[in-house]
């Protein structure tokens, strides 16, 4: 039973929303931009309408296979941990989708639906944090790195539990992993600043 809400949760997360978006518009948005399934690319390419729908259906396929879990899972000793390793699941979908070959997103916007299950404090002041970094360096990719990397301490200091935590903590992780070429190119001075309308 519980593998069937972690597979579910796979899934949903491997939905690219940001495909099919830029498919309806008729545009394929990986052959653009950056070429990233996300909605900075999204919006980028095909403007803010449609980034901002991409953002909310990423958002959403974080939250919501937490969400279901948490109405229908029986209550036991593993419940709270089953749930949190949906969230991670949904991630690893938007990151590695099977419907495109394992060739996904950067999961910031999933994560950030998982986040704003496991605590809308922390996600508040993540918020506060990305919107701060990305205004005073002009990267975006620098405000997602600096929130994911913070999120899991915010997690911890609003009361999450363990199992909350280590998803953070992990969800953080394979964020900064998939972000490991803007990190290169911030390090050679290379990355693009939103400011030039340029996809990180």
């Amino acid at each position: 039973m519980n593998s069937i809400f972690l597979v579910v949760s796979y899934l949903v997360g491997a939905i690219p929303f940001g495909l099919l978006i830029s498919k309806a518009a008729g545009v394929d948005v990986r052959r653009e931009g950056s070429r990233n399934i996300g909605a900075t690319n999204v919006s980028r390419v095909l403007g803010k309408k449609l980034g901002l729908l991409t953002l909310l259906c990423d958002v959403t396929k974080g939250y919501l296979p937490m969400r279901l879990a948490y109405l229908y899972l029986p209550e036991g000793e593993t419940r709270q941990q089953i749930i949190s390793l949906c969230g991670v699941m949904a991630v690893v979908g938007h990151m590695f989708p099977v419907y495109l070959l394992f060739k996904g997103g950067k999961g910031v916007a999933t994560g950030l639906g998982v986040f704003l299950f496991f605590s809308p404090a922390a996600i508040t002041v993540s918020l506060v944090i990305f919107i701060t970094a990305v205004i005073g360096t002009g990267f975006v990719s620098v405000g997602s790195l600096l929130a994911s990397a913070l999120a899991p301490f915010w997690v911890w200091f609003f009361g999450g539990s363990g199992s909350t935590i280590l998803a953070a903590a992990v969800i953080a992780s394979l964020i900064w992993v998939k972000h490991r070429e803007n990190i290169g190119r911030l390090c050679r001075g290379k990355e693009k600043t939103w400011k030039k309308k340029m996809e990180n």
